[in-house]
């Protein structure tokens, strides 16, 4: 059976809640008659790579989708580009900041994804859910996780991985009156049917 690793963040910056996991969490266990293996990564630049490397090494999945909370953000936004950049003044779960540092030093200067992200926001609004591609996944970890799971497939070279950014939940942006938000339920939906489309063929 195709497998496919799904992964969600835990909380960080002080937040009590990441939709992130919260949405991972709740994914059917098959869709489209595939295995959905679903995976916390701690919101660290170090300890991410270490806990996907394993769960990689582990499962040999076909398909790798993390998914991560971009706040301000008003849909579902699939990534098209990692870089080769960590530059954030917001320090991880284990108190690191970073400024201008290179992920791997010997690396290229980007990864593409090999998912069809135009078709992953196809489908996501053919449920009735705002999607856009886009093309920049920022320099904190989610950016980090998703070129690392780039540099992955040199030793899985079957594997194909991507990205996606969802927006906040409602009970986030109680104090943020101008954030924009999206109910768990409608993420879930829009994941479900991203998902769906990679792991199907044709248009």
């Amino acid at each position: 059976m195709t497998k496919v690793l799904v992964t969600g963040f835990n909380p960080f910056n002080h937040e009590k809640i990441n939709p992130a996991i919260e949405a991972v969490k709740s994914l059917p266990d098959e869709i489209a008659g595939c295995e959905i293996i679903k995976l916390q990564l701690p919101t660290s630049y170090q300890k991410s790579e270490k806990k996907l490397q394993a769960a990689v090494e582990r499962e040999e999945p076909d398909f790798v989708l993390n998914v991560g909370q971009a706040g301000g953000r008003a849909c579902l936004t699939p990534e098209l580009v990692a870089i080769n950049y960590d530059d954030c003044p917001v320090a991880d779960n284990d108190g690191e900041k970073r400024e201008g540092q290179a992920i791997d030093p010997e690396g290229p200067a980007a990864y593409f994804t090999q998912l069809p992200v135009k078709k992953m926001v196809k489908a996501i609004k053919a449920a009735g859910i705002p999607a856009e591609v886009s093309t920049t996944a920022g320099c904190f970890v989610c950016n980090h996780v998703m070129y690392y799971a780039q540099s992955l497939r040199k030793e899985h070279p079957g594997m194909q991985a991507g990205f996606i950014h969802i927006p906040f939940l409602p009970e986030q942006v109680v104090k943020r009156p101008n954030q924009p938000s999206m109910a768990l339920e409608t993420i879930l939906t829009g994941l479900t049917a991203a998902i769906a489309a990679f792991l199907s063929d044709g248009d």
